[in-house]
């Protein structure tokens, strides 16, 4: 009778950063099923362009396209890959102020940052899954063959995105101070591709920009089968040093404007 009543009257414990990152991973996961039709159409378009991309250029350039293709198949696979991880943060708090659910979670007791966060890597796992299926489809339309080895690909390509996450929680914070930014930021998405291409100009100084050491590495671990442990060590801390310095730039950015949106009083305004 005691231990029932110490029970009841025992105090709920609060909630962890695993439990949010649960919540958070389970809402991507219900709106992907539930809105089948825009992840579905969003996938096609995807391989639409890809489309135009290959047949057009093939047409067009002829051989010379047709031997740089898995380059090319690469490429898009990772600019795929980037778009998700970048326009995840910012479109998603664009659409909470437009809702008027932002203030939600700015009062969360985790903070308005790290919810962001999770967030946006939440919407990296829902990138790999469609933009893996976009590899399948380009792979299969072209008719080539890559080397597949999941854990160089997922480990290089994680530590790729993540530097372009950061910018993505810059471009968020940018959204919260001053609401109606879209076309400014998607700009910057076709930067990507300059990004993603800097390997072939062979610049050093461009291994220090978030995509272009990943890309590098990523086209030889897809086109010469170098396995991760087979990289120099050089080039992989060049690759961590990259995502950790753009992210923690870009949620220091974030913080920023936020506390700054704040003090101007236009947090929840639209």
């Amino acid at each position: 009778m005691t231990a029932d009543r110490s029970d009841a009257t025992e105090a709920p414990r609060p909630a962890g950063y695993r439990h949010l990152a649960r919540a958070v991973l389970s809402r991507e996961y219900l709106i992907f099923v539930r809105y089948p039709a825009n992840a579905i159409g969003g996938l096609i378009a995807s391989v639409f362009f890809f489309g135009l991309l290959f047949y057009g250029g093939r047409a067009i350039a002829g051989q010379a396209l047709t031997d740089s293709i898995e380059g090319i198949i690469v490429g898009y696979f990772l600019w795929s890959l980037s778009v998700g991880a970048y326009s995840s943060i910012a479109n998603d708090i664009g659409s909470e102020v437009q809702w008027g659910t932002l203030e939600r979670h700015v009062m969360s007791p985790f903070g308005f940052a790290p919810v962001a966060l999770l967030k946006g890597l939440a919407k990296i796992v829902r990138s790999f899954v469609t933009s893996s299926v976009l590899l399948a489809v380009m792979l299969l339309l072209t008719g080539r063959s890559l080397e597949l080895n999941v854990v160089t690909i997922v480990v290089v390509a994680t530590l790729s995105i993540v530097s372009v996450l950061g910018l993505g929680l810059a471009a968020g914070g940018v959204t919260v101070l001053y609401k109606r930014v879209g076309n400014w930021l998607n700009l910057l998405q076709f930067g990507f591709i300059v990004l993603i291409s800097a390997p072939a100009f062979d610049l050093g100084w461009l291994r220090f920009l978030p995509l272009a050491q990943g890309s590098a590495l990523l086209q030889r671990a897809m086109i010469d089968n170098v396995r991760l442990w087979e990289f120099p060590a050089v080039d992989l801390a060049i690759l961590v040093g990259v995502a950790v310095g753009y992210l923690a730039l870009g949620y220091a950015a974030f913080q920023y404007a936020t506390r700054r949106a704040r003090r101007l009083g236009v947090l929840g305004d639209y």
